[in-house]
């Protein structure tokens, strides 16, 4: 292991396959997955796309047991390798939230295509797939989500939905959006939750107390209720669709007048969505690092980060890289 910063956002790289590392690191707000693409892009990765749910699931399974309600992942891969996998982390419970688009522009055909030979248009994107951690909640023997979760604890009350408005203070929008059963479903905000509990346990049937609990003996708080669910802070004019030429200039780490490494993403694709999902001091998890990136934008946004890499030489490129990024900014200070 190489600890790069040692602070309140420190950074440990590891020169090891992830999963000999998952049940060693803290549980995660942020998984940055760059691994396999199903194109022999290095040692280990499939030759085709054909096998990538196989490749990625000891690792979905993990990252499953590690995370909690609060964990986004964000998965880079290409249009057909997302597809494979998809299934992979459905099963395991990952939530799909969005598929982004990094698209490259029109400079990144130069070379990349004989379209006469492979009969397709030139390709120029990759998704970055936004998951976040499906919340499953117990009772009377059965999982539930967190809807169903909701109706099963007032249905246990006796009291009426209609009630849940008055419960939460609001006009309609407890029955409409917060116990509807239909998908325009919405999360209760903490305090409508915190609201609601206390209705319910005030004036719902006195041998099912408490209610909304998870523990048998007190309602989930406010606190721990807002925790039952990924951060998400939204960027303004930022949409699904990026559009970044690859790296280049000195943001490209070469071995002689060759890339280092053929897919290297953008330091500032990085920070997007580590900004997005987390709080500074967060967790960030980057169980295929590559040169390390998110580990990069990790620091830059005072983020901690793990991150792994099993090529030798890919892993020094890695702790060099991040070294002198350190050593720069600390020069900036």
């Amino acid at each position: 292991m190489q600890i790069i910063s040692e602070s309140s956002h420190s950074i440990h790289l590891y020169h090891d396959d992830a999963l000999n590392c998952y049940d060693i690191w803290g549980s995660p707000i942020v998984i940055v997955s760059d691994g396999a693409y199903g194109i022999s892009g290095f040692p280990g990765d499939p030759p085709t796309y054909e096998s990538l749910d196989i490749w990625y699931d000891p690792h979905v399974r993990k990252w499953s047991e590690r995370s909690t309600p609060q964990t986004t992942l964000w998965f880079w891969n290409t249009e057909i390798g997302w597809a494979i996998v998809h299934p992979v982390l459905a099963r395991y419970g990952w939530e799909y939230r969005a598929c982004h688009i990094w698209d490259k522009g029109i400079a990144h055909v130069a070379g990349n295509s004989n379209t006469q030979s492979l009969r397709k248009l030139p390709i120029v994107t990759e998704v970055c797939v936004q998951y976040v951690k499906r919340p499953v909640f117990h009772a009377n023997g059965q999982q539930l989500s967190m809807r169903d979760w909701l109706r099963y604890e007032w249905e246990r009350t006796g009291l009426p939905f209609s009630k849940t408005n008055e419960a939460a203070g609001v006009k309609d929008a407890a029955t409409r959006k917060y116990f509807t059963k239909d998908h325009l479903w919405y999360f209760p905000p903490g305090e409508a939750f915190e609201r609601i509990a206390a209705y319910a346990n005030q004036f719902g049937q006195k041998q099912g107390r408490p209610y909304f609990s998870t523990d048998g003996h007190q309602p989930v708080s406010r606190e721990q209720w807002e925790k039952l669910r990924s951060k998400f802070y939204c960027p303004i004019g930022i949409t699904n669709v990026w559009r970044e030429p690859p790296v280049n200039g000195e943001e490209r780490i070469k071995r002689g007048t060759k890339a280092f490494h053929l897919n290297q993403k953008p330091i500032k694709l990085m920070e997007r969505i580590i900004t997005i999902s987390s709080d500074p001091g967060d967790l960030v998890w980057e169980p295929f690092g590559g040169l390390c990136t998110a580990a990069i934008a990790s620091h830059n946004l005072k983020r901690s980060c793990v991150a792994t890499e099993s090529n030798a030489n890919i892993f020094s490129a890695a702790v060099t890289r991040l070294r002198q990024h350190v050593a720069v900014m600390r020069l900036d200070l």
